[in-house]
């Protein structure tokens, strides 16, 4: 299973979304923005997981693709 996820740039400025925890895919200025973009890529690999993070670098939120 492939893991997604979108989480804040060290200053919050920016949020990342990443593939399997390494190099950062894209960023994007708005959180909701960088979600959907997770999810269309999620849907696209199912069966994945998008592990969604807030400011403080704490998990959010997890949703599966299958």
């Amino acid at each position: 299973m492939r893991e997604y996820s979108v989480r804040p740039n060290k200053d919050v400025t920016a949020w990342m979304v990443k593939i399997e925890d390494v190099a950062p895919e894209t960023s994007f200025d708005q959180k909701d923005e960088a979600i959907a973009h997770a999810e269309e890529m999620a849907k696209d690999h199912s069966p994945s997981r998008l592990h969604i993070y807030n400011n403080k670098m704490e998990v959010e939120e997890t949703r599966n693709f299958e």
